[in-house]
């Protein structure tokens, strides 16, 4: 097993593929040095010859507790059937001590990193997506709804890149805060216990859907008892009211946390939504 390094030379972390931290030192708010406070990106690249020059960060569901590795990694090697690079965040938790705003910062940081790093990654800086399930799912609409174009004048070159997604994939996704549709762990999680009403708003992406808010693709199903179908509806819903393209599927059978259909990363037993989803990002120059 290899011994891999980030853009800073950072040699501690091990793996059989390439893991970057997203920050040379400590992340902003970092409690400590240990594994759960340093957000990284686990890099998936296409087969040589079949990459299309996409990129898409990938957020992992979890509640904000966990990361889920069918979410993560599985989601990736699937992008990469599609010819896109994918880059798995591993972000910070609630479990490890972290809330809002640092896991958003971690989020902001990835698409940032990605953008920066895209002439060596070959990935086009204008077709950088992220994706996401449940409060990975969460995660994603957040930075599809809270970007910013960078600070030009930052000393940190990275943070002078944007941190605007060109799209969004969301998956049976953690939308609101409110508590009549939304995840109430997740929102502890997030939030805490008794957010003050304007926390709650703008943790809540439905609130904050702009008209540069990038173009998405959603699905959902009418059965998952985790996360409530209203969640993907008042997100379409904000989307076509500040005449942002979309795409929403839902589908009435399934429960939640399917990610591509089965446990293990098994082809034969994907979900339809794969389908779709594939033909989507072709539609938007990013897929084969």
């Amino acid at each position: 097993m290899a011994i891999l390094t980030s853009l800073f030379s950072i040699p501690e972390i091990m793996t059989d593929r390439k893991i970057v931290r997203l920050w040379k030192d400590d992340a902003p708010g970092a409690l400590g040095s240990e594994d759960k406070d340093i957000p990284t990106l686990t890099l998936y690249f296409p087969e040589q010859g079949k990459a299309t020059g996409a990129g898409i960060v990938v957020c992992p569901g979890g509640g904000y507790h966990g990361l889920a590795n069918h979410e993560g990694e599985h989601y990736a090697l699937w992008l990469n059937e599609q010819g896109i690079s994918a880059f798995v965040l591993k972000y910070r938790l609630a479990s490890g001590g972290y809330r809002h705003p640092f896991i958003l910062y971690d989020a902001a940081r990835a698409i940032r990193y990605t953008r920066f790093m895209s002439g060596e990654w070959n990935v086009d800086p204008k077709r950088i997506g992220v994706m996401g399930s449940s409060a990975g799912g969460h995660l994603s609409s957040q930075i599809l709804t809270h970007f910013d174009i960078g600070k030009s004048d930052d000393s940190d070159p990275i943070e002078r890149q944007s941190s605007r997604p060109d799209l969004g994939i969301l998956c049976y996704a953690v939308i609101s805060m409110l508590p009549e549709i939304g995840h109430a762990g997740c929102r502890e999680s997030l939030i805490g216990k008794e957010p003050s009403a304007e926390m709650v708003k703008f943790a809540s992406s439905e609130f904050n859907v702009k008209a540069d808010t990038p173009p998405c693709f959603i699905w959902h199903t009418f059965e998952d008892a985790g996360v409530k179908v209203e969640n993907s509806l008042v997100f379409a819903g904000a989307l076509s009211k500040a005449k942002v393209p979309f795409e929403l599927h839902v589908y009435e059978k399934g429960h939640h946390g399917l990610g591509l259909g089965s446990p293990d990363y098994n082809p034969s037993k994907r979900l339809p939504w794969t389908i779709e989803c594939s033909r989507w990002l072709k539609d938007q120059g990013f897929g084969l």
